[in-house]
């Protein structure tokens, strides 16, 4: 490695990551702006909301998701155990089947769930840390990078936001963002850069690298002149290296 980099270079690199994050963030918050519209509905007509209202929310979630081509391959809605008058669990989310990944996306379909707690295949998402790390903080959150096991068997980042009414945590609107998605988005921003930029999350798990040294989901170790910025949301850490 060579010497310490240019701080200019690091907060170029943290701008250019958060900017990416936040453009699908405010599409997470649409969808999450649709349920609480739909849960104050419900109020107003004096009813509990129900299965119905959450079917409802399909037309707002696939628009939303066809807006994100090139980021989002999943969106949707979870809803918080009892809140329901007639479901206790609900999901309402729709994906794009992205194996091999030169596939052409097709149509979104809706991802299919055990959610019988009797069941050996329980799909247990309250239990989750895309869906309890929101619930417990009221604040969004970033999952990943990890291999998405129920559609796309690629390496996702899952980000979501909790959606709560005067008071009421009514469950979590989220997107599915393959990382390889997401360091194409950073790359075409962040231009040629004079130093290697890794991101790494909690875990110092790579998120993105500019660099061949360092692969998605690995984890990663700096040295003191190595240049590292923190970012507010997500947490995680943009590193800047010499080359």
């Amino acid at each position: 490695m060579s010497g310490p980099v240019d701080d200019r270079v690091a907060d170029q690199a943290a701008e250019v990551i958060s900017g990416v994050v936040e453009r699908v963030f405010r599409t997470v918050l649409e969808v999450r702006d649709e349920v609480l519209a739909a849960y104050r509905a419900a109020l107003a007509r004096g009813d509990r909301m129900c299965e119905r209202d959450i079917v409802a929310l399909r037309r707002p979630v696939l628009n939303r998701l066809g807006r994100e081509p090139q980021a989002a391959v999943g969106m949707g809605v979870v809803v918080a155990p009892g809140l329901l008058a007639d479901r206790d669990l609900q999901l309402e989310w729709w994906q794009y089947d992205t194996r091999p990944p030169d596939a052409r996306r097709g149509e979104p379909s809706m991802l299919e769930v055990d959610l019988n707690p009797a069941s050996v295949g329980f799909y247990d998402y309250a239990a989750a840390e895309w869906f309890v790390v929101p619930q417990r903080t009221g604040r969004r959150h970033v999952v990943g990078p990890y291999v998405d096991v129920h559609g796309t068997d690629r390496y996702l980042l899952t980000l979501t936001v909790p959606a709560v009414a005067d008071g009421t945590f009514l469950g979590i609107a989220g997107a599915d963002l393959p990382a390889a998605s997401f360091e194409t988005l950073v790359l075409r921003e962040l231009g040629d850069l004079a130093a290697d930029v890794v991101v790494v999350n909690p875990e110092d798990r790579v998120v993105l690298s500019t660099s061949s040294r360092w692969l998605t989901g690995s984890r990663a170790e700096f040295t003191p002149a190595d240049t590292a910025r923190t970012l507010a949301e997500p947490d995680w850490r943009v590193v800047t290296t010499g080359r």
